[in-house]
Formats: structure tokens, C-alpha cells, sequence
């Protein structure tokens, strides 16, 4: 199969459906500020936009299953899956924010062979498909060669459910202030994990995620020559709820540090 074909496919789709959430995003003015208008909204663009997708990735590919976080589809255990996330970065979407996302990868045996993240707001798209790189609006992009931790800039994202690890991870980030040149929270993994492949960010570091959250980022990090693990420097990324992305200059040393979080279960 030509991978690099299939994912310039699915770059085009992921492109075209993030239109569709943007004009809806536009509308946001025009409701009154009730949580229940908005959540109505955000639970119509969610679902709209999954079905745009599950329906053109199905033809594009027929044979494959499906792992979506909107559930608009029943998941089926196949070589081939689309792991697909339609709007990654729903609260910075629904308060007008610019950082939002949609975010796409497919697996064949468990092994990441696609990867298209398009962030919405900046009209950017960010493709790799195995074996062939990683590319930004068409040109290829690479991680930095920053070796020293004083000169990263690193980004994060906060827990929002499991609280358990919430101590030691407010004391990383107090240890990473005075290391590193920053810690960003841009609201969306998918993101993070882009722009550590386009050289913007050294690392990315969370816990408390899904699948669909990181599939498609894991692979434009890796196809940039980036290194992605979990904390306990293992590779059950997908599945495992945490992860850490770097430009593999610095991978080891902060490792260390995020083992911590990974002895909190």
C-alpha cells in the first residue's frame, strides 16, 4: 500500500471537515452564553464531524475498523485501524480560542503507518505517513537538535480527571520552570505533539489521555526524528494514557524525571 498517497487523502479530508468545525465556531457569537447552547453545539460539531470522516475514510479504505472518540461508529477489530479524534481542543474551540484540531492515524497491526493532524485555526497541515517523513503545508519539518534543558521550551497539559498524580506533577513543573526557557498548555495533545515535530516545542508531556489523543501526533514526531515513550520509557503509548515526546536530545534526562509520575497508579 502506498502510505504516502493515502495520507496526503486523508490531510485533504482532514482539511475539508476542519472547515465544517470552523464555520460552526463562527456561530459561537451569536449564541447567548448558556452551558447548555454551547454544550448542544459542541456535541453537534463532534458528531457531525466524525461521521464526514468515518464515512470518507471508509471509502477510502472499506476493510478498515475504526477506534473514534464520538462512538458515531460501532468499533470493529481489524488489520487496518483509523483511530480518529474530530475535535481535539474543545474547550479552546468553544471560548474562540485559535488551538483546535483534527486529528486522524491509522495502525496496521498496531503499527502507526499514518498520521494528519490540520489545527484549524492556523490553516496548518501536518502529514507523515511511515517511512516518509513529516511535512507541514507540504514541506518536510524536523525536531531541534536542542541538547540542553536551560534551552528547551517544552509544553504540557493539564489533568482534568485523575488527580492522584496532581502533587508530583505540580512539583515537575515547578522543577521545569526553573529549567528549562518555559512550559506552554496550548489545550490540545494532537497539537502539542505537531508542533514538537515542526521544531517548535523539545518535548510534550501528559497523562490521563486516550488513543485518538496521540495517535496521529506520535507519528509526525517519530517520521521528524523524534523519539515518543511512556513515563516508564516503554511503548505502550497508545493505550497507556501518558506520554512523552521529544526531540530524543533530551529524551533520556527528562525520563528520569517523569518516572515519578509513572509510579502513580
Amino acid at each position: 500500500m502506498n502510505y504516502n498517497k493515502l495520507a496526503n487523502s486523508v490531510g485533504s479530508l482532514a482539511r475539508e471537515v476542519g472547515l465544517f468545525i470552523k464555520s460552526e465556531q463562527e456561530k459561537l457569537s451569536s449564541i447567548k452564553i448558556e452551558t447548555k447552547s454551547l454544550n448542544s453545539l459542541v456535541s453537534y460539531v463532534d458528531k457531525e464531524a466524525e461521521k464526514k470522516l468515518i464515512s470518507s475514510l471508509s471509502a477510502l479504505l472499506p476493510e478498515a475498523g475504526f477506534i473514534a472518540e464520538e462512538g458515531t461508529v460501532d468499533p470493529k477489530k481489524a488489520d487496518f485501524q483509523w483511530i480518529v479524534d474530530p475535535l481535539d481542543g474543545t474547550t479552546n474551540f468553544l471560548h474562540g480560542l485559535p488551538i483546535f484540531s483534527v486529528s486522524i492515524a491509522l495502525t496496521h497491526l498496531d503499527d502507526l503507518v499514518v498520521g494528519v493532524v490540520y489545527e484549524v485555526g492556523q490553516d496548518e497541515l501536518f502529514v507523515a505517513s511511515k517511512n516518509n517523513g513529516t511535512t507541514l503545508n507540504g514541506k518536510a519539518i524536523e525536531v531541534t537538535e536542542t541538547e540542553n534543558l536551560s534551552d528547551t521550551l517544552l509544553a504540557t497539559g493539564f489533568p482534568y480527571y485523575d488527580f492522584k498524580r496532581l502533587p508530583v506533577y505540580l512539583e515537575l513543573l515547578s522543577d521545569f520552570f526553573k529549567t528549562t526557557r518555559g512550559v506552554r498548555r496550548m489545550g490540545s495533545a494532537a497539537v502539542d505533539l505537531a508542533y514538537v515535530a515542526a521544531g517548535r516545542f523539545d518535548g510534550f508531556f501528559e497523562y490521563g489521555l486516550s488513543p485518538w489523543d496521540v495517535a496521529a501526533g506520535t507519528l509526525l514526531v517519530e517520521e521528524a526524528g523524534g523519539m515518543v515513550n511512556d513515563f516508564s520509557n516503554g511503548k505502550n503509548i497508545l493505550f497507556g494514557k501518558e506520554i512523552w515526546a521529544s526531540n530524543g536530545k533530551i529524551h533520556e534526562e527528562i525520563s528520569k524525571k517523569l518516572s515519578q509520575l509513572a509510579e502513580i497508579k
